[in-house]
């Protein structure tokens, strides 16, 4: 009886080597060959799974993507702190900046998918969907900080939310070149959060 392959087990392999040689060569050491060695395929087994390497790439993307939103969202919901918004919101703001050492690796990436979306439409297409669910996420935040009086009462969360993603964007690229540090950074981004205090 011929084997059974689990092709979503499959390409979510090929994605993470993806992101791996990516990490350690940037984006233009990505070819199938090395994808396959890098993932244990052949090269035929990551060629059924995406027929082009655009195709790979956008599974890539939308994989760490889903995983850049899935950790955000797992601090606000295994907070073991009473529920303050600002605690929440401080949280969720580290694990977007991804400034933290452990994760150097996904910030490479990140900033090897961001710099070539600006040349593939089909990347910032991912991007643009990924920054509209982060940006309603912080919108969520700030809007339950401003209904519980810890934020201001006079606060815009869409604004904000605009504000602090742009915000968390560029410090992820100032930490992985050197101009930051993740303690400057958290520091940067702490300052923000006190500032929409009530």
């Amino acid at each position: 009886m011929p084997k059974q392959v689990d092709y979503e087990d499959r390409r979510r392999r090929i994605a993470e080597a993806v992101c791996l040689l990516i990490a350690r060569s940037g984006m233009e050491s990505v070819s199938l060959r090395d994808v396959a060695t890098e993932a244990g395929v052949s090269m035929g087994a990551v060629q059924r799974c995406f027929r082009t390497k655009d195709e790979m790439l956008l599974f890539a993307l939308e994989d760490i993507s889903q995983r850049i939103g899935e950790r955000a969202k797992a601090r606000i919901e295994t907070s073991d702190a009473p529920r303050s918004a600002t605690t929440l919101l401080d949280r969720t703001l580290s694990a977007l900046a991804l400034v933290d050492p452990e994760d150097r690796a996904e910030a490479q990436v990140w900033g090897a998918f961001v710099a070539h979306a600006a040349v593939s439409e089909h990347l910032a297409a991912v991007l643009r969907e990924t920054y509209a669910k982060l940006h309603d996420l912080l919108v969520w935040l700030l809007g339950y900080g401003r209904d519980t009086g810890e934020l201001s009462a006079t606060l815009d969360p869409p604004a904000e939310a605009r504000a602090l993603l742009a915000l968390t964007e560029g410090l992820t690229a100032q930490v992985l070149v050197g101009h930051q540090t993740p303690e400057s950074a958290r520091e940067v981004l702490g300052r923000y959060v006190r500032g929409l205090m009530a």
